[in-house]
Formats: C-alpha cells, sequence, structure tokens
C-alpha cells in the first residue's frame, strides 16, 4: 500500500473541528512549558545552561535521576530519558545544542513507555523546542546514541512500574547472573564500543565468538569462546575488575578450547552435553539495518487535506529540497528523520508522529528503526550528514 493511503482523508485529519486546533498554538506551548518548568527533575538551573551528559529514569509515572555512577547502565525492563548536551562555538558565540533520547528497554511497559515520550516532549519544551528528539529502542539503538556509550551495560530486570512489576536483578542478589561481552554492532566509529549484557544463566545463552562472565556468588568465571576478539577479552578484563572492587571473590579464566572450560557449561545446565559442542545464540542487539534506501516524503495541508507523498528518491535529495512551510519525513535506511519547517501549520506539527508511525509500520524492514525529529534551524551536523551522504 502506497505510503500516502489514508492519509488523505480530510475525515480523518478534520483537525479544524477539534482540539487539535491549539496544538503548536501560543496557548499551548505556554501551557506546556509550564508544565516542564515545574517538573524538579530538570528545573535545577543546569538543564539548557549547562553542557553534559544527563539521564533519568521513569518510576511510577516520574522522572527520577539516574545515579552518575551508574551512566552506560540499562535495564531491560524499564524506560530512560538521556539528555546530551554540547556547546557549539560559532563565530561570533557559542550556543548549546541538545539531542533527547528517550530509550524503550526490551520489557518495558506500554506506560512507562508513554511516560517517556511525553515527558521527551515536555523537556524539549522546557528547552524551548531547540532540541532533537530521538526514540530509541534496545534492540536497534542509532549509531548517535551508543556513541554516548561506549561501555554501555544492558542488566535484565527492571522498576516497579504502575500497572507491572519486573524484579530487579542486582549483581549482589545470590543467584548465577551470565554477562555477555561483544563488539556492539550498531557503531563502527569507536574500537572500544563494546557492550556488557546480561542474559538468561543458560547454556544456551553462550557464543563462541563473544566472552562471557559467570558471577556464582562466591567465584566467578570467565568463558572464553574461541572466536573471541581481544577486545572483548580486555573489556572483559575491566567488568571483572569492577565486579571484585566490591567484593573479594576467586576468578577463574577459561577458554573454550581448554576441557576444564565444561565446568562453566556444567554450571549452566549443560552436564549432558559433550566437550566440543558447538554454542551460537544470537546476539541480542540487532546488527545496523542494510537497508539499501534514501528517500524524502513530505508532510503538507497546502491542498486543503493533509497529503503525504513521495519528493525524490536516492543521492539527489539536497538541503534545497526541505520547505520550511512543510514537515518532511527522510528515511535514510539505518534511521528515519522527521524535519519540522519552521512555517509549518499546527495540523502538519501534530500529525507528525502519527504519519511517521503509520509509515515505519508499512515498511517491514524498518519498524525498530531509531526515529529523530528536529525543528528548521536546530538541525545539527548529525542531521545534515545524513541528507548528504
Amino acid at each position: 500500500m502506497p505510503p500516502h493511503e489514508g492519509l488523505v482523508h480530510q475525515q480523518e485529519y478534520n483537525w479544524r473541528n477539534s482540539n487539535v486546533d491549539l496544538i503548536n498554538s501560543d496557548i499551548d506551548h505556554k501551557v506546556k512549558y509550564k508544565s516542564a518548568a515545574s517538573e524538579p527533575a530538570w528545573n535545577d538551573g543546569v538543564i539548557g545552561n549547562q553542557a553534559g551528559l544527563f539521564i533519568w529514569r521513569i518510576e511510577d509515572f516520574e522522572v527520577a535521576p539516574w545515579p552518575r555512577e551508574k551512566y552506560g547502565d540499562f535495564h531491560e525492563g524499564d524506560s530512560y530519558i538521556v539528555l546530551s548536551t554540547e556547546e557549539v562555538k560559532g563565530d561570533s558565540a557559542s550556543h548549546l545544542i541538545h539531542d533527547i533520547f528517550f530509550w524503550l528497554g526490551r520489557a518495558t511497559t506500554q506506560d512507562e513507555a508513554g511516560t517517556a515520550a511525553y515527558k521527551t516532549v515536555e523537556l524539549d519544551e522546557f528547552l524551548h523546542g531547540a532540541a532533537t528528539q530521538h526514540r530509541e529502542k534496545q534492540l536497534s539503538p542509532s549509531e548517535a546514541f551508543c556513541a554516548l556509550f561506549p561501555r554501555m551495560k544492558i542488566l535484565r530486570g527492571g522498576i516497579r512500574s504502575g500497572f507491572n512489576h519486573v524484579e530487579v536483578n542486582e549483581e549482589a542478589q545470590h543467584t548465577d547472573i551470565l554477562l555477555r561481552i561483544f563488539k556492539n554492532p550498531r557503531t563502527t566509529a569507536a574500537r572500544d564500543a563494546v557492550l556488557v549484557h546480561e542474559v538468561e544463566p543458560t547454556w544456551q545463552s553462550l557464543d563462541e565468538g563473544d566472552v562471557f562472565i559467570l558471577d556464582k556468588g562466591d567465584k566467578i568465571f570467565v568463558w572464553q569462546g574461541k572466536k573471541c576478539s581481544p577486545m572483548e577479552k580486555l573489556k572483559t578484563a575491566q567488568v571483572i575488575n569492577n565486579l571484585t572492587l566490591a567484593k573479594h571473590v576467586d576468578v577463574e579464566v577459561l577458554s573454550q578450547d581448554e576441557a576444564r572450560s565444561k565446568v562453566v557449561v556444567d554450571y549452566l545446565g549443560g552436564r549432558d552435553l559433550e566437550y566440543g559442542t558447538k554454542f551460537e545464540c544470537a546476539r541480542p542487539i540487532h546488527a545496523a539495518s542494510e537497508r539499501e534506501v534514501k528517500k524524502l516524503f513530505r508532510l503538507s495541508d497546502t491542498s486543503g487535506e493533509l497529503t503525504f507523498e513521495s519528493v525524490k528518491e536516492g543521492s539527489g535529495i539536497e538541503k534545497d529540497d526541505f520547505d520550511g512551510n512543510d514537515v518532511f519525513l527522510l528515511d535514510v535506511g539505518k534511521s528515519i528523520w522527521v524535519w519540522e519547517g519552521s512555517s509549518a501549520s499546527r495540523a502538519e506539527k501534530a500529525t507528525w508522529l502519527q504519519v511517521a508511525q503509520s509509515y515505519l509500520g508499512m515498511q517491514h524492514d524498518a519498524r525498530d528503526l531509531s526515529l529523530a525529529k528536529v525543528n528548521q534551524g536546530r538541525e545539527g551536523k548529525a542531521f545534515w550528514t545524513a541528507v548528504e551522504v
């Protein structure tokens, strides 16, 4: 079905006869800003005024500051908001560039995800619409997000939700913990961009291409797959150092090629397996999409009806194709960008997310892609790089 079908009927988007007419109006912005200014999580005099990295977790519908010592640690049962603020020096003065990421864990609940999305919009309002908004999924984070955390750690469990309770599996509990260490397949920039991912403590989680840490409480085993890289071994040593700082336990490092490595498999329930068994398990983070596509679409109500239509495809897309009177969707294969013109109508600004989600839903190979939204004049380097590539 063409991406514009279902988006051109005035009856479906009859915004003039609804409360959507107020969206992006002066009243709407004043109400949202007043709500944002009362949020203690970012109303501290620092957010929006200083460069840095700031993280919050959604806890019982509230925005809770994430401890700085845990930056880079995420629970797959939770949703987080990450603000990256950089100071950019211009010819006459410097200014701040903001990127807001709301990260959705694989097992996060709908209420947590919804709160993260709503609070992301609110934070953008607090920053006077100057931020680029990014939706990040645990299984397919963008390279921009991964670049913030060269050493990311994803743990099982999560905080108590309003509708659901996922137990947090803290390292201090006396249960077996199995950590998988591997190069982050979502980034090519940093050599040491590796992930530490807590996985199910069973032999089915093992893979010959990675390194695994089995923490049994009173002893730690390191299982090195026969095809693991030196970088993964190095990162494992750093993780082990952090684990043993809090508790003094014995550490035994075993290569898969050693017969002694069978002890780790046995602890993980593989006692009936023979030594030499081949271990394969898909990584819990998808590799970057290889979709070779570059398409530009326009969302406009100039004709009196809201339409979504193709503008251009391929390498010919350039800056001049973006019209400040409309909203545009740019599909560059690995990610989806939405560009909002400064003079776009209220209807266009109010429906860009619905249209973008409809587009993603119709692309069977793009549903898990990251989605970012930028405003005209606030694009930043990442967006124009995506346009020019």
